[in-house]
């Protein structure tokens, strides 16, 4: 009797090991930016911001690790593993496949925060594949994972900037109008976050695109 017992417990021992290193239970949730205070509250860093923003509200805290700040989030058996590369933007491919391959997260529970200029400021675009748009943070994730074929998420920040000063207008802070949109914004975003791993990517697109 008690051989029957010690079997069931091994048993189940392993079965609850299994379920903890589930890849498919993991999702990397990466937050484009550039280091540095001087980019903090810049347009090209909502990325950053918007992990930030979820980390404050769940009270997480990033740590420095390698290529990048990481802090982990867990909820209903999902593990989020949020990465702010510290490879400047143009780099920012080379911090995702080394966490993505370290972790072992498949790549369709890879889902990249970063900013648009096509969209209206604050809305929202989830898609599954797409090209980078000029995006360098972008452009770089294409090359290192060798396709175009990744989750991504657009925040919108318009591109209401006059010709030739696209660049200051991105590297640029965000408005008053905008800051005080911007928290509901935020909070929209953490439960698009938190729908892409409990939920899934077709049923996140259809519930938070263009909202």
């Amino acid at each position: 009797m008690f051989e029957c017992i010690i079997k069931y417990f091994k048993r189940n021992k392993k079965t609850s090991i299994v379920e903890e290193t589930n890849p498919m239970k993991k999702f990397l949730i990466v937050g484009l930016g550039n280091i540095g205070g001087e980019y903090a509250n810049t347009r090209h860093n909502i990325g950053f911001k918007i992990l930030d923003y979820f980390a404050k509200k769940e009270e997480l805290t990033f740590e420095t690790q390698k290529l990048g700040d990481i802090a982990t989030y867990k909820i209903k058996g999902r593990t989020f593993i949020f990465l702010k590369p510290n490879t400047y933007m143009n780099l920012s491919g080379k911090a995702i496949l080394y966490w993505l391959t370290k972790e072992k997260i498949p790549l369709e529970n890879l889902l990249v925060i970063t900013d648009d200029l096509n969209l209206p400021f604050g809305s929202i675009r989830v898609k599954m594949k797409g090209s980078d748009g000029g995006h360098n943070g972008l452009k770089d994730t294409q090359e290192k994972l060798n396709t175009t074929k990744y989750n991504r998420f657009r925040f919108g920040i318009s591109d209401a900037f006059s010709k030739g000063r696209q660049v200051d207008y991105v590297l640029g802070e965000w408005t008053d109008d905008e800051n005080s949109q911007l928290e509901e914004r935020l909070d929209k975003s953490i439960e698009l976050i938190k729908s892409f791993g409990l939920a899934g990517i077709n049923n996140t697109m259809n519930s938070f695109n263009g909202k």
